[in-house]
């Protein structure tokens, strides 16, 4: 996509990420897409597991979102973030006791920065999809057995594809949902309706 410049960085390290996200700016828009699950039994998570996903999949989240917003309000322009959750903030699942409570914490942050940010017309929302068929999805959900048990508690019976949760942001960047701002839109097949 022409106007797109990946930065490639560790989101963990702070003063890295400042420098590189507050340099790359002006922004209107930002996805938060960064992600890792470790997945472990509730009575084996590790210390090294849980600092890495909290690392990851919240704290990066909030300190991106940080630098992408006070840029916003220092120009005055209106704005939207979408952070990308996943159904799993919302139900419990084997073995992401971590994963799942990031997620889980996600949802809230996104729901805090979207009332203290609304003020300065940026709207934040987040995307909650079932799993997704990225490399990440196919290796946690590549065993027949566990895959099933999943597919079977999705209505429309199919995992997400990447388009399906990228139709998805678009449509929470666009002015199409203008109106739209500390709400989560569950891309995932109806697994939570069941």
């Amino acid at each position: 996509c022409p106007g797109i410049e990946p930065l490639c960085l560790d989101l963990a390290d702070w003063d890295a990420t400042e420098a590189a996200v507050g340099a790359a700016g002006p922004f209107e828009l930002l996805v938060n897409n960064a992600a890792v699950a470790v997945l472990q039994p509730f009575l084996e998570v590790t210390r090294a597991a849980l600092e890495r996903s909290f690392d990851v999949n919240f704290q990066a989240v909030l300190h991106v979102s940080q630098i992408v917003a006070r840029q916003m309000i220092a120009q005055g322009v209106p704005g939207a973030i979408v952070n990308v959750s996943s159904q799993a903030s919302q139900r419990a699942l084997q073995d992401h006791a971590v994963y799942c409570s990031t997620k889980s914490a996600l949802d809230m942050l996104s729901k805090v920065m979207a009332m203290e940010l609304g003020p300065h017309k940026i709207r934040v929302n987040t995307v909650n999809p079932t799993v997704v068929m990225t490399d990440m999805g196919r290796i946690n959900w590549s065993d027949p057995q566990k895959s099933a048990a999943m597919l079977h508690r999705i209505p429309l019976g199919k995992f997400a594809e990447v388009d399906d949760v990228v139709n998805s942001i678009l449509f929470l960047l666009s002015d199409k949902s203008a109106m739209t701002t500390g709400s989560s839109l569950m891309v995932d097949g109806g697994f939570l309706a069941s």
